[in-house]
């Protein structure tokens, strides 16, 4: 009897239905990974891109307009805007990350720990979520940093001891769906403990979902920093920062607009560029 062979290319349509998918999904990631990319070596580059200093003050050259000796002109007190707003990109991106990363870690762990193990401790960590959570969450950094005074630390410890809130309920929630799983069971049943049970099999299952939403929540870190700066509280002049610099430029917008909506467009295109980021991770995570 012959056999009978199935044709690869019958599989062709579906393979390529899935090649089409994947690339629909991961197209939103390359795009923000491509843009925050820019953005950081832009950050990172800035010694190289612009000559000048940019807390250095020249009145004399006050308020120029932009050229090809000042790409997007001076400010009022003479300062080069380009290398300001490279300069404060190192600023605004670095406190916006960093602050991030204690609270998703504070969070990540606090949450494990409430869906887990239950009991007084997971009613006590609730409550405390729900404590902070009843504050909005400006309202809050900018009542701390006010308390603190401004600075860099101010700021990076407002935004830590209000982020963690979010992770923690995020990871609790996924925790005691995931606990319930029969994979979990099995492994309870085999005699494992607990702390490889949370680290092995049920962490790498559940923080998925807290990963996408740092991706929102440097866009709020980010911000914040502006706010704090466009209200002066944030970190003390002449240190460049793109809030400070709105502030500063809002009285000279018919003169010289440059000078408050560039950096407001910075702010802009960093948080499309995290939107798109987070957008397409959750793509490329959610399963199907």
């Amino acid at each position: 009897m012959s056999q009978v062979r199935t044709s690869p290319i019958a599989w062709q349509p579906e393979e390529q239905a899935v090649g089409r998918t994947r690339r629909r999904r991961s197209a939103p990631l390359i795009a923000g990974a491509v843009i925050l990319g820019i953005l950081i070596a832009l950050a990172i580059a800035a010694p190289l891109l612009t000559k000048y200093d940019p807390t250095a003050q020249d009145t004399s050259h006050a308020l120029l307009p932009p050229s090809s000796q000042h790409l997007l002109g001076t400010d009022q007190l003479g300062r080069d805007v380009w290398s300001r707003l490279l300069y404060g990109a190192r600023i605004d991106l670095g406190i916006g990350f960093l602050a991030v990363i204690l609270p998703f870690v504070l969070g990540t762990a606090l949450g494990c720990l409430a869906g887990f193990f239950g009991g007084w401790g997971d009613t006590f960590i609730m409550r405390s979520v729900d404590v902070v959570l009843a504050f909005p969450f400006f309202v809050l950094v900018i009542a701390i940093v006010f308390v603190l005074g401004p600075g860099t630390a101010s700021i990076f410890f407002a935004i830590a001891i209000t982020g963690w809130v979010s992770y923690t309920w995020i990871v609790r929630s996924e925790i005691v769906n995931t606990k319930r799983q029969e994979y979990i069971l099995a492994a309870r049943a085999l005699g494992y403990g607990r702390r490889r049970i949370i680290f092995r099999h049920l962490l790498p299952n559940v923080i998925t979902q807290a990963i996408v939403y740092a991706t929102s929540d440097i866009v709020f870190a980010i911000l914040a920093i502006v706010t704090l700066g466009f209200l002066g509280l944030g970190v003390p002049p002449p240190t460049p920062e793109w809030g400070s610099m709105i502030a500063d430029g809002q009285q000279f917008l018919t003169t010289n607009w440059q000078l408050a909506t560039i950096p407001g467009i910075a702010v802009v295109i960093t948080g499309l560029g995290l939107a798109l980021l987070g957008d397409g991770l959750a793509d490329i995570l959610r399963p199907g």
